[in-house]
């Protein structure tokens, strides 16, 4: 019976598991507090800036649908620096 349940599937997969886990080196509180600050703050980071790009973008959209001469001419500006940074991305190739 114990050769059994040795070789059952699931309980040496349990078995390895568990050896795999006691060789884990969990972090400390500290340390575990320290990664949850900087995952949040990347993260509320990243929301303001994909924020403000979304609140940029839906402006020049209105001013180019709106015909607005300030919005043509940042899009043009953009529309040029795209295309330079285009042409120097493939010369760097």
């Amino acid at each position: 019976m114990t050769n059994t349940l040795r070789d059952n599937p699931i309980t040496r997969y349990l078995r390895e598991t568990w050896a795999e886990l006691k060789k884990v080196r969990w972090p400390t509180r500290q340390e575990a507090q320290n990664l949850t600050l900087i995952v949040l703050a990347v993260t509320v980071g990243m929301a303001i800036i994909l924020g403000l790009m979304d609140f940029f973008f839906a402006w020049e959209l209105n001013g180019l649908i709106g015909n607005n001469t300030v919005n043509l001419v940042v899009a043009g500006i953009g529309l040029l620096a795209g295309i330079v940074a285009l042409i120097f991305g493939m010369r760097e190739q």
